[in-house]
């Protein structure tokens, strides 16, 4: 399976605490309707470490029921317990997602080889697609090149979503790997490097709140439109650095609040977003033309 183009890292309504069932859905059907091409629930704008396994599973179940058939749902499923991220990846086989998101064990901080392992252990317990998500700085661990090309060996490893911060790293995996093992970025700002270095798309923070925008840059690149490339990266670029002016998602929160998608409110240990990072915020917006 092929992962290319727009994907949405899908933030988690919340209202007085529980999760907004509602909000999620009509922000799934949003997200869709205005070009969005692959969804990814329960990853870290997510905030998937604060939601318990009844909700976690409860949002998968929740973006298949209104995204199946009509974009990429990639569930997230990972966690720093091997039989966990078996858990969660059978659950999100089983609710009818198309592929997993499994992010390195955190915390632990395994050896190369106890990262193979927790991989195919994943691999070996499931018939679904996984993208492995490296990012070392949450997870104090990287993925080395030797052994993402030794998991790409296994059928169902079929993916990367590479967030370390290296735009030479996306160009040594395809020469080591190949054109068949899908590289996603996990970073926003440096999306057109990356795929200029061998990317296929970008699982966005961004695209929760402007989804057309996002997906129109990548539907530039697919027809080499690289004048429309470049405006729209420049148009786009002030709002990826506010969204990260603090702690992911709480200001990817407030501007969505902004557009009335959800509330700002977000789970401890996280706060919600300060009143210099609203500002910048409401100041991005307004540049990109999402609020007046």
């Amino acid at each position: 399976m092929r992962f290319t183009g727009s994907y949405t890292a899908l933030l988690t309504p919340f209202r007085q605490g529980a999760v907004d069932e509602r909000a999620f859905q009509e922000l799934v059907a949003w997200q869709i309707a205005e070009g969005t091409e692959g969804l990814v629930p329960c990853g870290t704008t997510g905030e998937s470490p604060t939601l318990s396994h009844a909700e976690h599973k409860r949002v998968i179940e929740l973006t298949v029921e209104v995204a199946k058939g009509k974009a990429v749902i990639m569930a997230g499923a990972g966690s720093n317990s091997t039989a966990e991220a078996v858990d969660f990846t059978q659950h999100a086989q089983q609710a009818g997602a198309d592929a997993v998101l499994v992010v390195c064990p955190y915390y632990n901080r395994p050896t190369q080889d106890g990262l193979y392992q927790h991989y195919k252990a994943i691999h070996d317990a499931s018939d679904i697609p996984i993208v492995i998500y490296n990012i070392p700085g949450r997870t104090s661990v990287d993925m080395s090149i030797e052994t993402m090309t030794r998991l790409a060996e296994l059928p169902r490893i079929q993916g990367v979503k590479d967030a370390a911060n290296d735009l030479a790293r996306p160009l040594r995996t395809r020469l080591a790997i190949g054109p068949k093992f899908s590289m996603l970025s996990g970073d926003d700002i440096t999306v057109v490097a990356f795929l200029a270095q061998g990317g296929d798309g970008c699982i966005s923070v961004v695209s929760n709140v402007a989804p057309r925008l996002c997906a129109d840059l990548h539907q530039a690149w697919r027809v080499g439109d690289l004048a429309e490339l470049r405006r729209l990266n420049e148009k786009l670029a002030p709002l990826a650095d506010a969204l990260f002016v603090e702690s992911s998602p709480a200001p990817v929160k407030y501007a969505a609040s902004l557009l009335g998608k959800c509330l700002p409110e977000i789970r401890g240990p996280l706060v919600e977003a300060s009143p210099n990072a609203r500002e910048r915020v409401q100041v991005a917006l307004r540049q990109v033309g999402l609020i007046n």
